[in-house]
């Protein structure tokens, strides 16, 4: 389905990190919104806070979550949940996001993002747990599907069918990644565009958008890595081009950058790309 430019409004921002904060501060008009780890403000200083707040009055901020572990049949650890809550009350953020993922497990950091098995018990955890963290918070996150090198262990569901079983029980928006979902495609041998295709793109609240590279795997095969350290493939502006035909509502699309840092004209090219991809969806 077609969307017009008139009433698409799309936004095309960059995640803040420290490395690109000159270059951020220096070309907000070229930015149209940023995003913000929130685990790194939880026990910021009042002139961390303070700042922070300052950026977002300049520009639309979103809190991002990585440490929640909300897809969990584990119950959600409140003080988690209330630190965010009292951050969003503090920056007066637009929105917060959080992972489908969990990140402990018998009382130990995993240290990383893991996927669990996808199985209708650990998509009514994840609701579950996002109903919890809406009271806390005070407003609904939008949920992000993550990378796995291979498929979760014990799964019943494929990726698409759990992602939907969630958004539309939990009622919540999809942050869609879509350099995860290109890599979970060809990691499984899969088309990246019928996964794509296959999930609720009416829902689609946001996007991220970060490149990886390409690993040895033990069956002598490769794996593509999300590792946010390389340049958005082509494939995956593809993809957005393909999302902005068939999405109806206004999308906001973030590239993400953890490393390797470029000169930030590159950076800001690579935004370009992605207003390019998302113009092409809407014209097609």
């Amino acid at each position: 389905m077609a969307v017009s430019q008139e009433t698409a409004r799309d936004r095309v921002g960059l995640g803040w990190r420290a490395e690109l904060a000159a270059g951020i501060l220096s070309n907000l008009a070229r930015i149209d919104v940023l995003e913000v780890i929130a685990d790194d403000y939880y026990g910021a200083s009042r002139a961390g806070i303070a700042a922070l707040r300052s950026l977002a009055r300049q520009v639309p901020v979103s809190l991002h979550g990585v440490g929640m572990g909300l897809a969990s049949t584990i119950p959600a650890e409140p003080r988690r949940l209330h630190a965010m809550a009292r951050l969003m009350q503090a920056v007066q953020a637009e929105s917060w996001s959080e992972h489908l993922s969990f990140v402990r497990a018998g009382g130990i950091e995993i240290g990383h993002l893991a996927a669990p098995p996808r199985t209708p018990h650990s998509a009514a955890g994840a609701i579950a747990n996002i109903a919890l963290a809406t009271r806390i918070v005070g407003s609904a996150p939008l949920m992000e599907n993550i990378a796995t090198l291979v498929q979760p262990p014990a799964s019943t569901m494929d990726e698409a069918a759990w992602l939907a079983q969630i958004i539309h029980g939990a009622q919540v928006p999809l942050l869609l990644d879509l350099h995860n979902l290109y890599a979970n495609a060809v990691n499984a041998g899969e088309s990246p565009q019928e996964l794509l295709l296959r999930l609720p793109l009416d829902r689609v609240g946001a996007v991220h958008l970060s490149g990886g590279h390409w690993i040895a795997a033990p069956d002598g095969g490769q794996r593509l890595l999300d590792d946010h350290l390389h340049d958005v493939p082509p494939e995956v502006f593809a993809l957005l081009t393909v999302l902005a035909r068939h999405a109806p509502q206004p999308l906001t699309a973030i590239v993400e950058r953890d490393g390797n840092y470029p000169s930030f004209e590159h950076v800001l090219g690579q935004l370009e790309l992605a207003r390019a991809a998302l113009r092409a969806g809407r014209a097609a």
